[in-house]
């Protein structure tokens, strides 16, 4: 499997060489995980892992219309091998915050069944105990902005959006392990660690069920999720629950603004484009979501991943419909900056493959504190309390994974 340790541009920002992957038999796959540690980058999806690690030039601040150009302009200048290089990283929510894209000094990938096999040694229960919990907005809070969204859309200004929350943990966590636990509990998730700061440890660390785009060749897919339920450890309760989700008028209006959307933006790059007439569902370990899968095959097979991403960012089942009243509220209302949360998330390589992914069920890992994020999507029909409950819900992903499943049953 091939590694590449490159020299900068001049005039990039670059850092010293990291010390190097260990050598790999031809014959036998990388054990990705055994080797991630603080600083590097992951991004596994079902069916591909790439493992990145340290850093020969970063993506300078740009307008976000200028990031696909840019991106292209620095990978013909970083990559040697242009398969195994590619730019990696996030793009936050808002246009106005600054996206953390670079071009690694090393890049593996790997099958995806490999990588779920080396996960296992690593993802033990952490014993984790915050010494200080912290929920912005408040239960209250986020009823009353759900309420206040509920009178927006009856008003007639808007038919969607999402109201979110965030939760800091007092806590310091692993963030090997705590990406192998993801890994490990739904390995048909998009997880990811991507390194966020030079000079802190920081990190975004998550598990998302959303594809917002994959490419390779001229064949992309996207697969849009809106309308969930929790799931429940009950086996019969749970399949009712399924069964349920797929018959809610409320949740497959919602569904069809999201996959409507997706379908209507990559429609103009694309000789053709295919979707499933109705959704079908999507399980993770704490949730269902309605899902629609859609394919096509691009006019031009040069069209950059991260081009076809940033065109359907944000969707409807992040922000809302139309998007800019929706973000408009969102900006009004919710309370705190999302920052990398319902951004996207993942590679790009110089022919213009690569995957991204939407950075939901995500938590941003610092220090000495952990923020977990989550969001419900609010249409006409929609009931505060219990979107207030999906967020706890979804929480659930991160919480559980950090072996603190107890918190998600007594979260503010």
């Amino acid at each position: 499997m091939p590694t590449a340790s490159l020299s900068p541009e001049p005039g990039l920002r670059s850092r010293l060489p990291s010390p190097p992957f260990p050598a790999l038999a031809r014959d036998t796959a990388p054990p990705l995980l055994p080797e991630f540690r603080e600083g590097d980058a992951c991004f596994a999806s079902p069916t591909t892992t790439l493992h990145a690690r340290g850093q020969q030039a970063a993506l300078p601040a740009c307008p976000r219309e200028a990031l696909p150009g840019r991106a292209s302009d620095l990978l013909d200048r970083c990559a040697r091998d242009r398969r195994f290089v590619p730019l990696v990283g996030a793009i936050p929510f808002s246009d106005d915050a600054t996206p953390r894209l670079w071009v690694p000094e090393q890049a593996l990938f790997a099958p995806g069944l490999a990588r779920r096999a080396a996960s296992r040694p690593m993802a033990n229960t952490m014993d984790l105990v915050p010494t200080r919990t912290t929920a912005c907005p408040m239960p209250a809070r986020y009823v009353d902005n759900v309420a206040r969204a509920l009178d927006s859309i009856d008003a007639g200004a808007l038919e969607k959006v999402v109201m979110s929350r965030a939760l800091t943990l007092d806590l310091r966590v692993d963030v090997p392990r705590l990406l192998a636990a993801l890994i490990e509990r739904n390995p048909e998730a998009y997880s990811f660690a991507m390194p966020l700061d030079d000079a802190a440890p920081r990190c975004l660390v998550g598990s998302s069920p959303e594809l917002l785009l994959s490419k390779r060749g001229e064949r992309i897919a996207s697969n849009p999720l809106a309308g969930s339920i929790p799931r429940s450890a009950d086996p019969d309760e749970d399949a009712r629950r399924a069964q349920a989700l797929l018959r809610s008028a409320k949740d497959l209006r919602e569904h069809a603004h999201v996959a409507e959307a997706v379908a209507d933006a990559l429609a103009p790059w694309c000789r053709r484009l295919s979707a499933p007439a109705e959704p079908g569902l999507r399980a993770t370990p704490t949730m269902w979501h309605l899902s629609t899968g859609i394919s096509g095959e691009l006019r031009d097979p040069h069209a950059s991943s991260l081009a076809l991403a940033l065109a359907l960012h944000p969707t409807p089942a992040v922000c809302g419909h139309p998007t800019r009243e929706a973000r408009a509220l969102i900006e009004a209302v919710e309370g705190f900056e999302r920052g990398m949360f319902t951004g996207l998330v993942g590679w790009c390589d110089a022919s213009g493959d690569g995957e991204w992914a939407v950075s939901i069920r995500c938590a941003e890992i610092g220090e000495a504190q952990a923020t977990l994020y989550a969001g419900a999507g609010i249409v006409a029909g929609s009931d505060p309390q219990a979107e207030l409950a999906e967020t706890r819900a979804k929480m659930a992903t991160m919480l559980q994974a950090m072996g603190l499943a107890h918190l998600a049953e007594t979260l503010p």
